[in-house]
C-alpha cells in the first residue's frame, strides 16, 4: 500500500509558516528558502498572506498540538517535526541534478534511512543528468518533428533512455550526445510484443526484465489472475486489457502478463 501520495509543491515566492525556535525550525526554515519560498513566523499573518504549508518545530508538545489544529482549522497543511502521525506531509531526503529532483521518503518512518538512500543514490547519478534533462526539455519542439505520434515519440525515448542507450542517464556522456542523436533521427523501439509468466502476487518477485518491460509498456493485457499489486508496475497510462483478447493488438509495446 502507497501511504503516501507523492508531490512536488511549488512554493517559490510563496510565504510558508516555520514556527518554532532551535535547530529543527532552522533546518526547515532553510527548506523552505532553498525552494524559494518566504518564511513567515507567525501564524495569522502566514494566514492574511495565503500561506498554503506550514511547518511547526516547538519544543513544548501542547503548543504544537494546538498551533496544528488551529493552521489545520485554516485550511493548510501541516508537519509537525519529529510527529508523523500528526502531519499532513512529510519532507524527503532531496538529491538534486537541477532540474531534476529526486525525493526519498519513508512516510515519516525514519528519516535517517531516507538519507542514507539518497546518499547511494547520490553516487550512482553523473552531475550531467540535470543538462541532459534541460536538453530533453529544450529539444521538445524537434522530438515532435521527428517523432509526430505520441506513442511512438515515448519508444524512441525509451529506447535511448533505457540502460546501454544513447541517452542512457546514469552514462555521464549522455547528455553530450543529445543533439547527435536527434540530428540522426533518432531511433525508435520497433512495435513488439512480448509474454512474462508471473508465479506469484509479490511484485518484488518480478525480475529485472519483467518490471522494465512492464514499467515501459504501452498496453498491457493481463490474465485476470494475475495481481493488481504486479500490475500496478505498469506505466499509469498503459491501455489495460483482459485476457482473453480477441480485437486488434494494440500499437507499440504491448505485455502480456499470464499467471503460471
Amino acid at each position: 500500500m502507497v501511504r503516501s501520495l507523492p508531490l512536488f509543491h511549488r512554493i517559490a515566492g510563496q510565504p510558508v509558516i516555520v514556527l518554532g525556535e532551535g535547530d529543527a525550525a532552522a533546518a526547515k526554515a532553510r527548506l523552505v528558502e532553498r525552494a524559494g519560498g518566504t518564511v513567515v513566523a507567525e501564524i495569522q499573518r502566514g494566514i492574511d498572506e495565503g500561506a498554503r504549508l506550514a511547518f511547526i518545530a516547538h519544543d513544548d508538545e501542547a503548543r504544537c498540538e494546538a498551533d496544528a489544529l488551529r493552521l489545520r482549522g485554516a485550511g493548510l497543511l501541516v508537519n509537525v517535526v519529529d510527529k508523523p502521525d500528526w502531519c499532513d506531509f512529510t519532507t524527503p531526503s532531496l538529491l538534486e541534478r537541477d532540474p531534476v529532483l529526486i525525493a526519498v521518503g519513508t512516510s515519516g518512518a525514519s528519516a535517517g534511512l531516507a538519507k542514507h538512500l539518497r546518499l547511494r543514490l547520490e553516487a550512482l547519478l553523473p552531475p550531467s543528468l540535470g543538462k541532459l534533462a534541460q536538453g530533453l526539455a529544450e529539444a521538445r519542439g524537434a522530438l515532435r518533428k521527428t517523432f509526430p505520434e505520441s506513442a511512438e515519440r515515448r519508444r524512441a525515448l525509451d529506447a535511448a533512455l533505457g540502460e546501454g542507450g544513447a541517452l542512457d542517464p546514469l552514462d555521464a556522456g549522455s547528455a553530450d550526445r543529445l543533439g547527435t542523436w536527434l540530428e540522426a533521427g533518432g531511433k525508435a523501439a520497433a512495435p513488439a510484443v512480448h509474454e512474462i509468466v508471473v508465479t506469484r502476487d509479490d511484485a518484488d518477485d518480478l525480475t529485472l526484465r519483467q518490471a522494465r518491460l512492464l514499467g515501459m509498456a504501452d498496453a498491457v493485457l493481463a490474465d485476470p489472475q494475475v495481481s493488481e499489486t504486479v500490475l500496478l508496475r505498469a506505466r499509469a497510462d498503459a491501455v489495460r486489457l483482459a485476457l482473453p483478447y480477441e480485437g486488434d493488438m494494440p500499437a507499440g509495446l504491448v505485455v502480456i502478463v499470464r499467471r503460471g
